[in-house]
């Protein structure tokens, strides 16, 4: 799938893109990570995924569905293509959902099936489609009923990526207030603001990169007032960076290459902007995303490992092969796509992941 309206918060894909046991709760809270937190080795049936394949009736002439969960027991499925050319009444679109980590599947009634190009977005309590030319369809009831609207993305999806947002179109980071994403009244003077991320907690990270410099301003009291901080220059050019705050507070900078694929640039929020030597790192990656602990998970031709605040690189025994990229949903899961076909889930802490793949086969 193609044209997504915004990627969450939690992740950076330095790429293009875009669950049959318990897989226990996910509702814990995370351990506290301590300062100084470096890569402890999961046990090695970590890297055992179990799989969970289900067939629906769909035709087979339908290519695989496009799979996206929002946690780690609810997601969505939609099959919308049967090849050349593009969909029309005899290829309606297929709409599935699943809240039981893919063990099982429900269709539900597309609102828009034939269209010429559809799209499936979704997130904790929104679930959003697009059926090209006809508009936007949004459920916030798990997809029982929708709700229509022409122009532009609806706003109960902008309102599902973050609670606060660099506004589109303007250099303003907006609150949402439950209808719009309202301005703050104090704003960052980051020259090319492009990001903004906040934790669970006060903490606020903004970004922008301007004539080849690199710009950043942080808030401690949810945007009421920043404070510039500078940002030290790393090795090599820097294409865009984005900010990474998590829940506990842990904040990072990363900085991507122009070619998307080299080892991004990192810095770390202590006094200051800490730029981090990593020692040991891949020299291509296909993703990176904060996992918790003071850690950032990287994926790519060399599979998985971690980085610590310390610099140091730690291959992870996980189940993900060299195109996989992961992201990390709400609810702490990790999501790893890509590769062979299928997703799979990583539930757990940090880098103690129980992780399960699920296959969704039509007819």
């Amino acid at each position: 799938m193609i044209g997504r309206i915004s990627g969450r918060t939690v992740v950076l894909l330095l790429v293009t893109l875009l669950a049959a046991c318990s897989i226990g709760d996910v509702r814990r809270k995370p351990p506290t990570a301590s300062p100084g937190a470096t890569v402890t080795a999961p046990s090695p049936t970590a890297a055992v995924a179990q799989e969970r394949r289900v067939r629906v009736a769909v035709p087979q002439r339908y290519d695989p569905p496009y799979v996206e969960f929002v946690d780690a027991e609810r997601g969505y499925a939609l099959f919308a293509n049967c090849g050349e050319p593009p969909p029309d009444d005899d290829c309606p679109a297929r709409l599935f959902s699943t809240d039981d980590g893919g063990r099982s599947w429900r269709e539900l009634r597309h609102p828009h099936p034939a269209a010429e190009n559809h799209q499936l977005y979704a997130a904790p309590g929104v679930l959003t489609l697009w059926s090209e030319p006809h508009g936007w369809w949004t459920s916030t009831d798990g997809g029982t009923s929708f709700t229509h609207a022409l122009d532009g993305p609806p706003p109960q999806w902008v309102g599902a990526q973050s609670r606060f947002q660099v506004i589109e179109g303007s250099d303003q980071i907006g609150e949402w207030d439950g209808q719009r994403l309202r301005p703050l009244a104090a704003q960052p003077r980051v020259p090319g603001l492009n990001a903004v991320d906040a934790g669970d907690g006060p903490l606020l990270v903004a970004t922008g990169e301007k004539d080849g410099k690199l710009y950043a301003a942080v808030s401690f009291d949810r945007g009421r007032s920043w404070q510039q901080t500078p940002v030290p220059a790393p090795d090599g050019q820097i294409a865009a960076l984005n900010a990474h705050v998590e829940g506990d507070g842990t904040a990072w900078l990363v900085g991507t290459r122009p070619d998307r694929r080299s080892f991004p640039a990192l810095w770390r929020l202590r006094r200051g902007w800490d730029l981090i030597r990593v020692d040991g790192a891949p020299p291509q990656i296909q993703s990176v995303a904060p996992i918790g602990g003071g850690l950032l998970a990287v994926t790519g031709p060399a599979g998985a490992g971690a980085v610590g605040e310390d610099g140091r690189y730690t291959g992870l025994p996980w189940p993900i092969g060299p195109d996989r990229s992961l992201s990390v949903l709400t609810d702490g899961t990790i999501v790893a796509i890509g590769g062979d076909g299928g997703i799979l889930l990583g539930v757990g802490w940090v880098t103690e992941r129980r992780w399960t793949k699920i296959i969704l086969d039509n007819a």
